[in-house]
């Protein structure tokens, strides 16, 4: 077998890999958001998320509330999207990959925007006695939706841009914990329901499921059309 075989091999192979997981992922995550929603629709989540309540409270203690809202703004919107623009500004000014710059603000605004938009369908209030203040619909959690979108793509670029194994993996090993931990907090500070965060979840990995291939897609188109104008062609792209 020829050098250029085994790579043209090794290329499909990787393809389909990667087009079955993300194909299953976004099923998977579609799916669990749909069984959710009709959970919570019907009204049958409720001894689910009365334990969620107790489970969270006995695991953070009636005393970690302050280091709870920390941790919690880091899902904020005022947060992701400052981060956000910080990340643009990295990939513009310093990477110089501005599909990258291009790929933060579709990810981090597509996601709140889609937040928004499924609350409102869905009309769901927020729980009784919260211990901290919150305004606006609770189904699904903005906060989980848009810590797994976005620390969600921070893990994608690490994955694909670190080499040193034992970084690479602790680094998206923290920003997966973080993910969990924001969700937890939502559900300890009562201003969401367990259900809520876990469709926030599905609803979130399923948006960065969609938003990482249409963006490569509009990548290749880009520079197929634009490839006889070199001037027109970005340097480094993804």
């Amino acid at each position: 077998m020829t050098t250029s075989l085994r790579r043209l091999l090794a290329g499909i192979t990787l393809f389909i890999t990667e087009f079955t997981l993300t194909l299953g992922l976004g099923a998977l995550g579609t799916v669990a958001f749909l069984a959710i929603g009709r959970e919570v629709f019907n009204e049958h989540a409720a001894p689910f998320d009365e334990a969620a309540f107790r489970w969270t409270r006995d695991l953070f203690g009636p005393t970690h509330q302050q280091w709870v809202e920390v941790l919690t703004f880091f899902a904020s919107r005022n947060f992701i999207v400052a981060a956000a623009l910080g990340l643009i500004g990295y990939f513009l000014l310093v990477r110089r990959h501005r599909w990258y710059s291009l790929l933060v603000p579709v990810v981090a605004l597509g996601s709140i925007t889609l937040n928004l938009l499924l609350k409102n369908f869905y009309h769901r209030p927020r729980p009784l006695l919260p211990l901290v203040s919150a305004s606006g619909l609770s189904f699904p959690s903005g906060h989980a939706m848009i810590s797994a979108s976005f620390y969600g793509l921070l893990i994608y670029l690490t994955y694909t841009h670190i080499a040193r194994p034992a970084l690479r993996w602790g680094l998206m090993t923290g920003l997966a914990v973080l993910i969990l931990l924001i969700g937890l907090t939502r559900v300890y500070l009562r201003v969401h329901y367990a259900t809520d965060v876990l469709a926030g979840y599905a609803a979130g990995i399923v948006w960065l499921l969609v938003a990482i291939p249409l963006l490569k897609r509009l990548e290749k188109i880009v520079k197929k059309r634009f490839k006889h104008n070199p001037q027109l062609v970005e340097k480094q792209l993804m």
